[in-house]
């Protein structure tokens, strides 16, 4: 397969499987990814989508403006991890009404992502979506990108009876449903406190960065804070179909 490559790509797999090897992921045989800034880039702009939804859902909500109503929403994501949880804790909202709102985007802003797809293939093992959105919408995502095929399960907010990442609840409920062993396992995430809980259970941990610099990555409703990589991140990636690709090759040695 090598062959094949240019020089220049050659060489990122090369600096790619060193630091794999180094990172020690030659024994994970389950290979976890959030959605959404992770499979696909911040510059799709997807998110801001939904992020201008959950403004426009709360505004509904409560009849306030829209900077009220930011304030409101970065209130819940703080305290309680997304919007959603502030909502259902403090409001009783239904969730399944809120998820339909803040999901009725335009994907087509996607497109097909054929490295992606060729490298997550590649990757020896079980593969999973772990995300706080919905099924319908990641399934909409993944059939994008092209990789909806490549994923055993798509673990959303409701599989995880609405508690969101970073809540380690969150990731116990997925280990036990699927029957993953933590220590077999590598989570790969956008958001450098949804690997604390990951990290503490003992998975490979990755925290996928956008190569344009992490001020294009933050939406109005995370912080700097959330792409900071501390001890519980393994390693920092801007090019997540190369690091996969290096990882299939130091899997399969």
């Amino acid at each position: 397969m090598n062959d094949m490559l240019p020089p220049a790509a050659v060489s990122r797999l090369a600096d790619h499987a060193e630091q794999a090897i180094d990172k020690g992921f030659d024994h994970v045989d389950t290979w976890i990814f959030d959605l959404d800034n992770t499979l696909y880039p911040p510059s799709s702009r997807l998110f801001d989508q939904i992020d201008d939804k959950i403004t426009a859902y709360v505004a509904n909500q409560f009849g306030i403006d829209g900077i009220s109503a930011r304030a409101l929403q970065k209130y819940y994501y703080r305290v309680h991890g997304t919007t959603l949880k502030g909502l259902m804790s403090e409001e009783g909202l239904d969730p399944d009404h809120f998820l339909a709102f803040v999901h009725d985007i335009d994907h087509s802003v996607l497109v097909p992502a054929p490295d992606l797809a060729a490298a997550i293939a590649r990757l020896p093992g079980r593969r999973f979506v772990l995300t706080n959105g919905s099924r319908h919408h990641a399934e909409r995502v993944a059939t994008r990108l092209g990789v909806a095929d490549l994923f055993e399960d798509i673990y959303d907010i409701a599989a995880s009876n609405y508690v969101p990442k970073p809540s380690q609840e969150a990731y116990d409920a997925f280990l036990k449903r699927h029957g993953v062993q933590a220590p077999k396992a590598a989570m790969f995430e956008d958001l450098a406190k949804n690997l604390i809980a990951p990290h503490r259970l003992g998975m490979r941990t990755v925290l996928v960065s956008p190569a344009e610099g992490a001020g294009d990555a933050l939406d109005r409703t995370t912080g700097p804070d959330d792409l900071v990589a501390g001890p519980h991140v393994d390693h920092v990636t801007t090019d997540l179909p190369g690091f996969l690709s290096a990882l299939a090759i130091v899997a399969r040695d």
